[in-house]
Parts: C-alpha cells; sequence; structure tokens
C-alpha cells in the first residue's frame, strides 16, 4: 500500500531531476489516482513536503511546488555550503579518514553520473548530480545531515530551474571526480577547497539580480512634492510649459477598441504541470 513517504520521496526525486517546475500544480485528486490511495495520504505527504519547504499551499489554488525568492536561493546555498565544508571538517577532526567501503560507493555513484551525462536523459543526469552530496554525506557518516542535504539539494535544483543556471554538467562531475580523488588520498584541506570551489560555481551561474527596493516606485510616487527625484526634476527641466489655450468644448474620451494600438493586451497563464503527467 502506497504511504505518504513513498509519495514524498517520489516528489523529491522528481524535483531533483527537473520533471517537476517550480510553480508546478499538485492536485490532491490526481495524485490520488496515480498513487492509488487517498485524498488523506496524499494531502499528509504534500503537508511534510510543506514543512520541509518543498511545497506550499494556498486556501484557494491548492498545492504548488515552491517557487524561490533570491533571498531563499542564496540562504539555500549558504546552508549547503555550511554543512557540506562542514562535514568533510568534521572527517578530518575524527581523524578516520575515509573507508574504502565509502570511497567504492563515492566511485560507483561518478560512473553512474558519468553514464547519464554521455546519455540523453536529462533528468537522470540531473538527479545524480544532485544526489552526489547526499552520497557524500551518508558515506561520511551523517544520515541527519544526508537528510537535510536532501532537501536543500531539491530546493537548489528548483532555484537552478527558476534562475536559468548555466552551469555544465560536465563540468559538476568534474568536480565531484576531484573531491572525491582529494577524500581518498585523505587531503581534507584540499576537499574543502574544491567544496566550496564548487558549490560558489554553481551559485555563480545563477542569473539572480542585485536585492532591489520593492517599494522604490511606491515611494518615490508618495513622497512629498518638495523631494521630487532627481529624474523627475531632469524631465521636468526638459520639457516646455505648455502654451495657456482657451477652454474648448469638453469631449468624451473615446473608448478603447481591441483592435487600438494603445489596448492593453492580456497576458496568458500557464497552467501548472500535474506529477500525474511527467512520471
Amino acid at each position: 500500500m502506497t504511504t505518504a513517504a513513498d509519495i514524498s520521496n517520489r516528489i523529491i526525486e522528481a524535483v531533483m531531476a527537473q520533471r517537476l517546475p517550480p510553480g508546478s500544480r499538485l492536485g490532491e485528486q490526481p495524485l490520488a489516482m496515480l498513487f492509488d490511495c487517498s485524498r488523506t495520504i496524499v494531502r499528509e505527504a504534500l503537508t511534510r513536503l510543506g514543512a520541509r519547504g518543498i511545497v506550499t499551499v494556498s486556501a484557494r489554488r491548492g498545492w504548488y511546488v515552491i517557487e524561490p525568492s533570491q533571498d531563499e536561493a542564496r540562504e539555500a546555498f549558504e546552508a549547503r555550503r555550511v554543512i557540506e565544508m562542514g562535514l568533510i571538517r568534521n572527517a578530518k577532526d575524527r581523524q578516520t579518514g575515509v573507508g574504502k567501503d565509502a570511497v567504492r560507493q563515492l566511485k560507483a555513484h561518478l560512473s553512474r553520473e558519468k553514464a547519464a551525462i554521455k546519455g540523453n536523459d536529462v533528468g537522470a543526469r540531473s538527479f545524480l548530480l544532485g544526489d552526489f552530496h547526499v552520497c557524500l554525506a551518508e558515506c561520511l557518516g551523517n544520515t541527519l545531515l544526508a537528510d537535510a542535504l536532501r532537501d536543500f539539494t531539491a530546493r537548489t535544483t528548483l532555484i537552478a530551474m527558476l534562475y536559468q543556471s548555466s552551469h555544465d554538467a560536465v563540468q559538476s562531475c568534474q568536480d565531484h571526480v576531484d573531491i572525491v580523488a582529494a577524500l581518498e588520498k585523505g587531503d581534507f584541506d584540499q576537499a574543502e577547497a574544491l567544496m566550496a570551489a564548487h558549490l560558489g560555481s554553481v551559485k555563480d551561474a545563477l542569473r539572480l539580480q542585485a536585492p532591489s527596493d520593492p517599494l522604490a516606485q511606491l515611494r518615490d510616487a508618495l513622497a512629498p512634492l518638495g523631494h521630487s527625484s532627481a529624474q523627475d526634476l531632469h524631465t521636468r527641466s526638459t520639457v516646455q510649459s505648455p502654451v495657456p489655450r482657451s477652454p474648448g468644448p469638453t469631449r468624451k474620451p473615446r473608448a478603447k477598441k481591441a483592435g487600438d494600438a494603445t489596448a492593453t493586451s492580456s497576458v496568458p497563464t500557464t497552467s501548472g504541470t500535474y506529477l500525474g503527467a511527467l512520471l
């Protein structure tokens, strides 16, 4: 019987495989039909994902995959940097090194990454590149942080889709290879530096804009008249004062027609994507 954990895990995997883009709608009834379970189980799964920051709910619109803001994107990468570099530093402090079994597991994961990059399965490639970091946390002996990294990796996958990351998959895979090689040699300082550079390059590939003032336009419009902006003063100084005219007969403004060039056209909205149409 399908459980809430099964559904939430499938949704996380779909996000990491870039099959569920930010803003995708997750209808309870379609999910219940897809997984052959009750809506109660689906709602439990979505509630868990909501607490983990993967989905959000609106009273009128239902459940949706999150669309991270720029501030949330920066925070997610900062959290990953703290966790992943801390894991490597902690392994160094324990002075136990990385065991042969762990290195073997990491190299097997790298082989799957390389095979996915050579193939045409973009979803498998995206999932494996993100899951490497979860696998690394598990191999370094911390399953709790591995679970946390899975959620943060899913969120950064959504961020990469939303902000059109230009980071190359081949380069990501090579970064992973270099990190594992450093760990195998016991060079934890080098591994930590490589991880920092890797996460930094992934973040830098995002098209994030500098933080803007969301109230700038309203703030300028409602400013006292004696505090007009420099742009307004410049504009006014370059425009000649109108010549006074005697008032003529008042005419009603012509109503805009659908074919007028000045008429405002509506922008069609794209409906969300159901999980059942993607998996």
